[in-house]
Parts: C-alpha cells; sequence; structure tokens
C-alpha cells in the first residue's frame, strides 16, 4: 500500500455548531478509532480535523493508503474508515479513521485490477467487470495496492467468482459466490456465429 502523510488539529468543541463552524473554515471533522474502548466497552474515538485540502488527497483518488496522522505531535498509523458526504452537494462532511499496528490484521476493500486480453473479448464478447474491489483481511503491511486477476483464459458466457480466486498471504472476506467478472455475447459476436452454423452446415450438405 502507498502510504502518505498527514496533519491535523485535535478538536475539543464537538458539537454540530462547531463542526459548522469547522467547515466553514475549509475543515472537515473527524474520528479516529483504534484499541481504546470507554466504560462500556465501545471504540472510543479521538476527535480531530483535518483541513480540505489534505483531505481531498485521500478522498477522489482510486488508490488506498497507509495514513502517517500527525495530530498535534502525537503519531498515529492509519487507514480511511468511512466518509460521509453531503447528500446535494457531495462535499464531505465527517470522516473515520481506524488505527492499524503491525500484529492486528485489518480488513479493507482492495481494487481489482483484470490482467490480459481475454480469449472470449479476442472472439468478440464484452468484458463486464461487476464489482471494483474485493475484501481481505491481513496485515496492513502485507496488503498490495490493488489484486491482479488473470483473465486471459475467460471464454464468451463464463464468469469469475471470489471462490476462484487465491493470492498469497491475505485471507479474501468477499463472499465466494459474488461474480468478479464475466464475459457477455454481444450482438455482433452472436451474428458471427450464427453465420459461421450455418456455414458449416451448407458445407455438410
Amino acid at each position: 500500500m502507498k502510504e502518505i502523510n498527514v496533519a491535523g488539529q485535535k478538536r475539543v468543541d464537538l458539537g454540530k455548531k462547531a463542526s459548522k463552524e469547522l467547515r466553514k473554515q475549509g475543515f472537515v471533522p473527524c474520528n479516529l478509532y483504534g484499541e481504546k474502548k470507554n466504560d462500556n466497552g465501545a471504540p472510543e474515538a479521538l476527535s480531530f480535523a483535518l483541513p480540505f485540502s489534505e483531505l481531498r488527497k485521500l478522498i477522489y483518488t482510486p488508490h488506498i493508503y497507509v495514513i502517517n496522522l500527525e495530530i498535534e505531535g502525537n503519531h498515529h498509523t492509519a487507514i480511511l474508515k468511512e466518509v460521509q458526504f453531503h447528500p446535494v452537494t457531495d462535499a464531505p462532511l465527517h470522516v473515520d479513521f481506524y488505527e492499524v499496528n503491525d500484529q492486528k490484521p485489518i480488513t479493507i476493500g482492495i481494487p481489482v485490477k483484470l490482467v490480459g486480453l481475454a480469449q472470449g473479448v479476442r472472439d468478440g464478447g464484452r468484458m463486464n467487470l461487476s464489482i471494483r474491489k474485493i475484501s481481505v483481511t491481513a496485515p496492513y503491511q502485507q496488503i498490495p495496492e490493488h489484486l491482479d486477476i488473470d483473465v486471459t483464459a475467460l471464454k464468451i458466457g463464463k464468469s469469475i467468482k471470489v471462490g476462484d480466486l487465491s493470492f498469497e498471504g491475505l485471507e479474501i472476506a468477499t463472499s465466494k459466490d459474488v461474480v468478479v467478472c464475466s464475459i457477455k455475447m454481444t450482438r455482433q459476436a452472436q451474428q458471427a456465429a450464427t453465420e459461421t452454423a450455418e456455414a458449416e452446415t451448407t458445407e455438410e450438405e
């Protein structure tokens, strides 16, 4: 995974009014969750704020990052957990981060990358990518930037499911029955196949 350095400031006032004022100033309210629990056993968050200019590097990108998060002199290693967007403007309203360490595995969605020119595409079919990420579980140091899936041998009408895949050092968390990609027959390919079949029938006669 790629690494990125981000600096934030600790929040003291956590009310809605304070959060609204932060956004006016170009900041986005954030929480960092980790091992710390409250008296009820629920995860306890460290509340802070990030400049939107810093945050956009994490949100508007296809990459996933290990984030070196600096909050007023304290260092945390984290990953992006969840982003809440405004329903109209699509601006980020709130972001949750999850603190990671060397020992505890994490579960995270990794982008899928199809490798090779599929046989079905060469035969005139159309590749259909059903999911863009597959969730895996592993220590964060072992998690790759993307998951390479070889589609060279995939034919028209066939598909690759999550259960068909394996990646060294990674435990796949997505359901095995989920279709990753498939090749569908196009109208052009169907017409070509029909013409070929008719030609073969004519030759036999």
